[in-house]
C-alpha cells in the first residue's frame, strides 16, 4: 500500500473518528438528555487525553503505537455505545485522546521516514471527520440513535484498524539526537499564539454541529454542517505547501488566524443556514493549515524542542476551551460568549504574529 494512503488512513481513524467523531454525535447525544455543560467536560477529557498522549509518545514509539493506537480508539468509540454514567464515558474520551496522539505523531514520523510526509497524508484528518459528519446525517435521517452511531464509527474504526494491522509489523529503529534550544521573546510568543490557536479552532471544532442544530433544527440541514467542515479540511491540506512557499508560513499563519476569526463567530453575524455554512467552510479550510504552517514556523525558529513545547500549548489552549464552554453554561450563559472570546484570540495572536515577524 502506497506510504501517503497508509497515513491517510491512519490520520482518518486517529483524528477523524478518535478526536472528532463526538462532534457531530454530540447533537444526537443532545437530542436524547445530554446537557451542554456535559458535552464540553467530555470534549475536554478528549483533549486532556490527547495531551497525555503526546507526553507519554517519548516512550511508547513506532509501530507499537500505531498499532495501540488504532485499537484503543476502535475499543473506546465502540464503548460510547454504552448506556453509562458520565465518569465512565469521560474515561472512554480522554483513552481515546491518547490514543489519537499516539497516532499523530508516530503516523507523522513513520511517513516522513518513508517521505511521504505532506498535505495528502494530513488529508486524512478532514477526510476521516467528514465520513463521521455523514454518517450521522445518514443515521439522523432515519431516526437513528447517538449509539447507533457510536456503533457503525466504531466497527469502521475497527475494520480500518484490521486492514492497516499487518503494514505496520516493522519496528522503526530511528534514533532521535536532542537538540538544546534556547528560549527567546520569540519563542514564547509562538507558543503563546500557537495556544491561543488552540482554544480558538475547539469552540466550533466541538461545538458546531450543535450550534447548527440550535439555529437550524432540521437534521437534514444542520447535519451537513461537519461534513461540509470535514471536506474543506481535506481539501485545504492539499494548498498548504505551496502558498507558505510562495508567501512564507508565518505570511499563511497569520491568515489563518484571522479566516478562522470570521469563522468563529460567523453562526452569530449570519444566523441561519449561511452563517453556519460560513463558519464550516472557514474554519474547516484552515485548521489544518494552521497546525502545519505553525510547526513549520516553529521548527525554523527553534527546531524540534519548540515545537514539542507549541504543541504542549496547543493541547492546553484546546483543553481549556471547551472547558470554558462548560463553566459559561453553567452560570447561565453559552457559546455566544465563548464564541466571541475565541474570536478575540485568534485576532490578538494573528496582531501578535505580525508584530514580531
Amino acid at each position: 500500500m502506497p506510504v501517503a494512503l497508509t497515513g491517510l488512513l491512519a490520520l482518518a481513524v486517529g483524528m477523524g473518528i478518535g478526536r472528532f467523531a463526538f462532534t457531530p454525535i454530540l447533537p444526537m447525544m443532545q437530542a436524547e438528555g445530554l446537557s451542554l455543560a456535559a458535552g464540553g467536560w467530555l470534549a475536554s477529557a478528549n483533549y486532556a487525553g490527547y495531551l497525555g498522549g503526546a507526553l507519554s509518545a517519548r516512550w511508547l514509539r513506532g509501530e507499537h503505537a500505531i498499532r495501540a493506537g488504532l485499537a484503543v480508539i476502535a475499543l473506546t468509540t465502540l464503548g460510547m455505545a454504552w448506556d453509562a454514567p458520565l465518569a465512565a464515558w469521560l474515561v472512554l474520551r480522554a483513552a481515546a485522546g491518547v490514543a489519537s496522539a499516539w497516532l499523530l505523531i508516530n503516523v507523522s514520523a513513520w511517513c516522513l521516514q518513508r517521505g511521504a510526509l505532506g498535505g495528502a497524508v494530513y488529508s486524512g484528518v478532514g477526510a476521516g471527520s467528514a465520513v463521521a459528519g455523514l454518517t450521522c446525517l445518514v443515521l439522523m435521517q432515519a431516526g437513528a440513535g447517538a449509539a447507533d452511531a457510536w456503533i457503525a464509527l466504531g466497527a469502521a474504526a475497527l475494520i480500518a484498524a484490521a486492514f492497516l494491522w499487518p503494514v505496520f509489523h516493522v519496528r522503526n529503529q530511528v534514533e532521535e539526537k536532542a537538540v538544546a534550544h534556547r528560549w527567546s521573546v520569540q519563542s514564547v510568543r509562538l507558543v503563546l499564539c500557537y495556544a491561543a490557536y488552540g482554544f480558538g479552532y475547539i469552540i466550533p471544532a466541538t461545538f458546531l454541529p450543535a450550534m447548527a442544530r440550535e439555529a437550524l433544527g432540521d437534521p437534514a440541514l444542520f447535519g451537513w454542517a461537519w461534513p461540509v467542515f470535514g471536506a474543506a479540511a481535506a481539501a485545504s491540506t492539499l494548498a498548504a505547501s505551496p502558498l507558505a512557499r510562495r508567501f512564507g508560513s508565518r505570511s499563511v499563519w497569520i491568515a489563518g488566524h484571522l479566516v478562522m476569526a470570521l469563522g468563529v463567530v460567523a453562526p452569530l453575524l449570519l444566523p441561519g443556514t449561511a452563517g453556519i455554512a460560513l463558519a464550516a467552510l472557514c474554519v474547516g479550510s484552515t485548521f489544518v493549515v494552521i497546525t502545519l504552517v505553525a510547526l513549520q514556523e516553529g521548527g525554523r525558529v527553534g527546531g524540534g524542542p519548540l515545537m514539542a513545547a507549541m504543541t504542549a500549548g496547543f493541547a492546553a489552549g484546546q483543553i481549556a476551551g471547551p472547558a470554558f464552554v462548560s463553566l459559561l453554561a453553567q452560570a447561565g450563559g453559552g457559546l455566544a460568549a465563548a464564541s466571541y472570546a475565541a474570536c478575540f484570540l485568534l485576532v490578538a495572536s494573528a496582531a501578535a504574529l505580525l508584530a514580531g515577524r
